[in-house]
């Protein structure tokens, strides 16, 4: 059996000459009663307006679930749900109270490279329903992920729906692209989470209103990202065509920007016209964006049998890999669309503008199979570098964390992005690499929780100093006025999630129900919604700045929910590889 609807069937006989690769991978979510919970108030004030965040650098078949596999609820989940996230400490708790997944899922052979021919459609195997595995149980802080998604996505339908942010406090919306990114965004987070209902209802959003032949320009990088990798990853899982349709479309409007003299793709393209363009006060492209966007045009290319998606960012890759102005591995933020060169010299940091170029080198090795040494040569060196460059330990506590290098300087300045970094450095060492990788993913993987810690609103900053030297009354963590801000980013909680799963250490779990708490408490908005929020040191007013961004949907809750889930199997990291806006997509096994 597949979990499609006659609706789905029809629309994979509209794609003529796609293959469906992919069979669903997870079990249809059932539904769940509506539950609401208000937290106490942030009163609305005019926050100064924000300039747009860009993230800087920031074949599966199926055994259909038992038919008796039913939504189970042992009491009332709402009332359950309202006390458990209002509450400061919850003992843990092994009551089983939603069970609704059953998938057993199984490297499907036929997950091999692009090859040049386009591929006829298939429909998914059905496949008997025997030797399943038992579902394993939602657990009391997997629904108070569920139940704070819920309130988020109530904020998001009932003032922001089909455009691309919430602005909770005003109860209105922002437009970036005019693409309903927080809607592509959440698909799958709603599709692991088991929210059948509000799947079905952006689906059909989908279906009938998402449009990219319209007259705007797009950041290649972010679109990438956040739009191809959605639209992917809810293929994969889902196994309804209408999501690779969009994601050939999107993907081929995409194409325009590496129509460059030096193949090094610009930032920015016109999806409706299909011109592209770099920045208008450079010609440069951000290193980390154009090396960033290859997980997805590689399984784009796989998927649809057009080689054209993975020449294009391989070519990149391979170009950045020749270049000259990296030191000990480590590269600079900025590269020029003419000349191919890198620019900005000296300047080297795991922050915006570069940290997914070193997260990529290593995903993409792993998406193809572990083929591809250059990717590895040139991840293996990256890590000897920072070790080598940008590692120190603070005062009092000696945590080890990754500054930056200006110039031969030392800076003790480390943004919340580079806490993307003990969560790859765990992938890497889960995946054969050395062992010390996992040593330092757990010191600095400490460091990060630390940035919360030790806030007074127990959220982090953007950005971090540490102090090098002991000073008395001083903590290790010290935040400027201009970097206090908390904007519901993602990565110590991916990287809790991946410190999970491969040591069983439930510290991590404990780190992420700390911090989820904390979320709850001082960035909801009552009437639906989270809320960035401009102040972390201050808990009685943390200064609302009214903009809820789409990947606290797509990533934030997605990781909590797979930190605090029992079940190796959802999402399986031998299975998948995520994308860095938490998109997950199949890891490619031999034919």
């Amino acid at each position: 059996i597949t979990n499609k609807s006659l609706d789905d069937q029809r629309t994979e006989q509209e794609v003529p000459g796609l293959k469906l690769a992919n069979p669903a991978v997870l079990p249809a979510p059932q539904k769940a009663d509506a539950n609401r919970g208000d937290y106490p108030e942030l009163s609305p004030q005019k926050p100064a307006k924000p300039p747009h965040v860009h993230r800087g650098p920031s074949n599966l078949q199926i055994k259909a679930p038992r038919k008796d596999t039913r939504l189970k609820t042992q009491h009332d989940t709402i009332r359950d749900v309202e006390e458990l996230v209002q509450a400061d400490k919850v003992e843990k708790t092994e009551k089983s109270i939603i069970s609704w997944r059953g998938a057993l899922i199984e490297p499907d052979q036929s997950t091999e490279p692009p090859s040049t021919k386009l591929k006829e459609p298939e429909r998914p195997s059905s496949v008997e329903a025997e030797d399943q595995k038992e579902p394993v149980p939602i657990n009391e802080r997997q629904l108070a992920v569920i139940e704070a998604f819920r309130h988020a996505w109530r904020g998001y339908k009932d003032f922001a729906w089909g455009h691309d942010e919430l602005k909770p406090l005003s109860k209105s919306y922002s437009e970036w692209f005019g693409l309903g990114l927080t809607l592509i965004d959440a698909l799958d987070t709603m599709w692991i989470l088991g929210l059948k209902e509000e799947f079905e209802e952006a689906r059909r959003w989908v279906a009938n209103n998402l449009v990219f032949d319209k007259n705007v320009d797009v950041n290649l990088f972010e679109s990438t990202i956040r739009i191809l990798g959605g639209l992917l990853s809810t293929y994969h899982l889902s196994g309804d065509s209408l999501f690779l349709e969009k994601a050939k479309d999107i993907g081929n409007r995409l194409m325009p920007a590496f129509k460059t003299p030096s193949k090094v793709p610009y930032s920015d393209v016109n999806i409706g016209r299909g011109t592209a363009h770099p920045p208008r006060w450079t010609s440069d492209s951000t290193v980390a964006e154009v090396t960033s966007i290859q997980l997805e045009f590689r399984e784009l290319s796989r998927l649809t049998g057009d080689e054209k998606f993975q020449k294009a960012v391989d070519e990149v890759m391979k170009h950045v890999h020749t270049l000259s102005g990296k030191h000990d591995g480590l590269v600079p933020m900025f590269i020029n669309t003419n000349s191919g060169q890198f620019t900005h010299l000296g300047v080297y940091t795991l922050g915006a503008r570069a940290d997914s170029y070193y997260e990529y080198l290593l995903k993409q090795w792993i998406q193809g199979g572990k083929k591809e040494n250059e990717l590895l040569e040139d991840y293996m060196r990256a890590i000897e570098g920072v070790k080598k460059h940008l590692l120190q330990r603070s005062e009092p506590k000696k945590l080890a964390f990754v500054g930056e290098l200006a110039h031969g300087h030392f800076s003790a300045k480390m943004d919340h992005l580079v806490c993307f970094l003990p969560g790859t450095l765990a992938l890497g060492a889960h995946n054969g690499l050395a062992a010390d990788h996992m040593k330092l993913a757990e010191t600095l993987v400490e460091t990060c929780y630390q940035m919360y810690a030790q806030v007074e609103t127990g959220l982090s900053p953007e950005i971090v100093h540490f102090n090098l030297h002991a000073q008395k009354g001083h903590k290790d963590v010290e935040v400027k006025p201009a970097d206090r801000h908390n904007l519901l980013r993602p990565e110590t909680v991916e990287s809790l999630f991946y410190m999970f799963r491969f040591t069983g250490d439930k510290k991590y779990q404990d780190w992420g129900w700390e911090i989820l708490q904390n979320f709850n408490r001082y960035t909801r908005v009552p009437t639906g919604g989270y809320t960035s929020i401009n102040n972390v040191q201050n808990p009685s007013n943390p200064e609302p700045r009214d903009k809820m961004e789409s990947f606290f949907l797509g990533e934030t809750l997605k990781y909590m929910f797979l930190l605090f889930s029992d079940d190796i199997d959802l999402i399986n990291l031998d299975k998948y590889v995520f994308n860095t806006e938490a998109h997950p997509l199949p890891i490619w096994v031999p034919a």
